[in-house]
């Protein structure tokens, strides 16, 4: 029996005690009936094994002691990423993780519950979503547990409002008057709610802006140059800036003084960047729009709504420039000035002896030559028209110091208006200042587009010199008309529609110098009788829509590479004024086929070799597009007047049948502002005139008053 191993009685078989020395005890016996005929080694050997028996079930023998059941622990010591957060609403946040000691975590709360749009999950304890409403700072306690305990941290959590954003004003650059109270100035913005404005500088006299809501009113006290002023919209967050340009101008000038007014066109000399185009010297769509948008600041904001006494444009052939691909006409001066003419208003009569009186929507602009001072090239009028005379670029002979001096001196009070280059303008300002000893401070430079100037003669004889800024910024696209749409109209063609003259072939001849491959679209002046006969050689209000719309109305029909009209300084006569005025400068066609040229970037051509009021006009001007190679191989488009085409046509059917029997082109109606006659000669010069196109714009239905931009 092995030592330390007593027997008193059986045991049970898992009867093991573990004292604190850890070693086990076992208390059983195992009986051993011993036979005598056993030897020695088979006693041994039997011990042995139950010994190894008892090791391996008891671990007795000085074996190591089996591992205890694993207890349970509590979590401790729970912190997170970020203790103190300081949230932005609408921005989802990091998201923010806890760390523990201890137990394994198995559930996560909070208390009290997170700020909306935050959530934490039950199973990580991450922290993560968007805030989606302002909250104050809090203390918020997230409680980590396990069955045998928990943990807890405090979180402190802000919720702020975005940062304002996206500042802007229905008005961005405003143009304001003394003593008129402005549209209320507004704003918007994205982001966060706003909580303050502010602006810097201070603004104009006599305007105020609201802290709390930041709309700018009040009523301007005093003239203020353009200047730029920066409104910052704040909260605790943060704030965005809105820049305004405002300009403050001067009250509309008196209607009880003599006001010569100064609009600067623009040249290749001086111009705003990309209001003329540098290959034709005419105004590109951004030049043409601001002559659009000044025409309503010149009557609102300078002649306070009131009718303009006289309109006075450059004559465009005194004044040639030079580019890469020619030289042209000065004909922005007029196009600078013509929608302003139409938003004025004119008594003429109905016919030429004077009868039946009828107010028309627009004004005649004086563009005719002075007595002795037509330039090289020009045919000379058979008779001076001094009522009618425009602005020299030149200043032959001082005739435009003659002009201003003698509306001075009629002393008749009104608002004269004169278009001109700079060039011009400054030297006529200069002279008459001298002239007239007012002792003004003229602008010493170039002011831009924009500006115009006005000598103001009050009364008493006494001048001042004001000024006003229009701060346009003109859109680069050509003009869009405004509502109503004009309503087209089908093409009505005569019959015969067109008419062919070959040579050798029923009494045709061939001209001797005939042009070959030579296309010549011809159209009438806009929309100018609004009754009977009335004209004053402008085309009115309604003219304007069909001029505007016309590169819309000829595209796809026609695909000219110049333009050409006549010689807008040549006169006639229209109808009369209630004083006597009949004598008028003839720019309705040539403004009417202006807006094509400008919008379709085409060099631009005017008649002047004679006079249209020639009785030899019509032969004149049938050699002179169809005789001479000038424009063979070339597509033209022609502004002329109604009366004088079918004469020019019939000159040219004449001119192939010498000896008569020629075709006779079919009548215009003086009603009829639609019609396109297309001249083709061949490559062998033979003849057609297609009388079957049209412009397709119902004159009927077209506002008797001028397009609004």
């Amino acid at each position: 029996m092995e030592p330390g191993c007593h027997s008193a009685e059986r045991p049970s078989e898992n009867d093991c005690a573990y004292p604190a020395g850890g070693e086990a005890s076992c208390q059983f016996m195992v009986p051993v009936t011993m036979k005598k005929e056993l030897n020695m080694r088979s006693i041994q050997w039997l011990g042995f094994s139950l010994m190894a028996v008892l090791l391996l079930l008891c671990g007795c023998g000085g074996g190591s002691s089996p591992s205890p059941s694993p207890v349970l622990q509590a979590p401790s010591g729970l912190s997170y990423t970020t203790a103190t957060a300081v949230y932005i609403k609408g921005t989802a946040i990091t998201p923010n993780s806890p760390t523990s000691a201890g137990g394994a975590v198995t559930l996560y709360g909070v208390s009290p519950a997170l700020p909306a749009g935050l959530s934490l999950s039950t199973t990580t304890g991450v922290i993560s979503g968007t805030p989606t409403a302002v909250t104050a700072t809090a203390s918020y306690t997230v409680t980590a547990s396990n069955a045998a305990g928990s943990t807890t941290a405090t979180l402190t959590i802000t919720v702020e409002d975005a940062a304002p954003a996206g500042l802007a004003y229905t008005t961005g650059t405003a143009v304001y008057t003394v003593g008129t109270p402005i549209p209320p100035n507004s704003p918007t913005s994205t982001g966060g709610a706003v909580t303050s404005y502010s602006v810097n500088p201070a603004l104009p006299g006599g305007l105020t802006l609201s802290t709390s809501t930041g709309v700018i009113s009040g009523t301007p006290t005093a003239v203020t140059g353009t200047a730029s002023y920066a409104v910052t919209a704040s909260n605790t967050t943060g704030s965005t800036t809105a820049t305004l340009t405002i300009t403050v101008n001067p009250a509309p000038l008196s209607a009880d003084n003599i006001n010569l007014i100064f609009v600067v066109s623009e040249d290749l000399a001086y111009q705003a960047s990309g209001d003329v185009n540098p290959l034709t010297a005419n105004l590109t769509s951004q030049g043409l729009q601001r002559s659009l948008l000044m025409a309503p600041f010149l009557q609102q904001n300078v002649l306070g709504g009131e009718n303009v006494t006289g309109i006075y444009a450059l004559e465009p052939m005194t004044h040639l420039q030079t580019t890469t691909t020619g030289y042209y006409p000065d004909m922005v001066a007029l196009e600078t000035i013509q929608q302003f003419a139409l938003l004025n208003h004119i008594t003429l009569s109905s016919d030429a002896v004077g009868g039946t009186f009828y107010t028309g929507n627009n004004y005649p602009i004086n563009a005719s030559y002075a007595l002795g001072s037509v330039p090289i090239g020009v045919a000379t009028p058979s008779l001076p028209c001094p009522e009618c005379q425009g602005l020299d670029f030149d200043d032959q002979n001082g005739d435009n110091e003659t002009l201003v001096t003698g509306i001075v001196t009629a002393n008749v009070p009104g608002f004269y208006v004169f278009s001109a280059p700079w060039e011009t303008t400054s030297n006529l300002l200069a002279n008459i200042n001298e002239l007239e000893s007012y002792n003004l401070t003229l602008p010493a430079s170039h002011q831009g587009p924009n500006n115009i100037c006005a000598i103001s003669i009050a009364p008493s004889g006494s001048a001042d010199l004001v000024t006003f800024n229009s701060s346009l910024n003109p859109p680069s696209i050509y003009p869009v008309l405004p509502p109503p749409a004009l309503v087209s109209t089908p093409c009505m063609p005569p019959t015969p529609s067109s008419i062919t003259v070959t040579g050798g072939i029923g009494g045709a001849v061939i001209p001797a110098g005939a042009n070959t491959n030579e296309t010549l679209y011809i159209v009438r002046h806009a929309e100018a009788h609004p009754q009977g006969y009335w004209s004053d050689n402008n085309y009115v209000g309604a003219g304007q829509w069909r001029a505007l719309d016309l590169p819309n109305a000829l595209r796809g029909k026609i695909s000219p590479n110049q333009v050409w009209s006549g010689d807008v300084s040549q006169f006639s006569q229209g109808t009369v004024t209630t004083s006597g005025d009949n004598q008028w400068s003839g720019v309705a066609p040539a403004l009417t086929v202006e807006p094509y040229a400008i919008a379709n970037n085409l060099p631009y051509h005017l008649v002047t070799g004679f006079e249209l009021s020639d009785p030899n006009a019509a032969q004149l001007t049938s050699n002179f597009f169809f005789i001479g190679g000038l424009f063979s191989n070339q597509k033209v488009l022609l502004g002329w007047s109604y009366v004088q085409i079918a004469q020019t046509v019939t000159a040219l059917f004449s001119s192939y049948f010498p000896h008569g029997g020629g075709p006779t082109p079919p009548a215009w109606s003086p009603t009829d502002y639609d019609t396109v006659w297309t001249v083709t000669l061949d490559a062998n010069s033979n003849l057609t005139v297609d009388y079957s196109q049209c412009e397709g714009i119902n004159s009927a239905t077209l506002p008797a008053t001028a397009p609004q931009f």
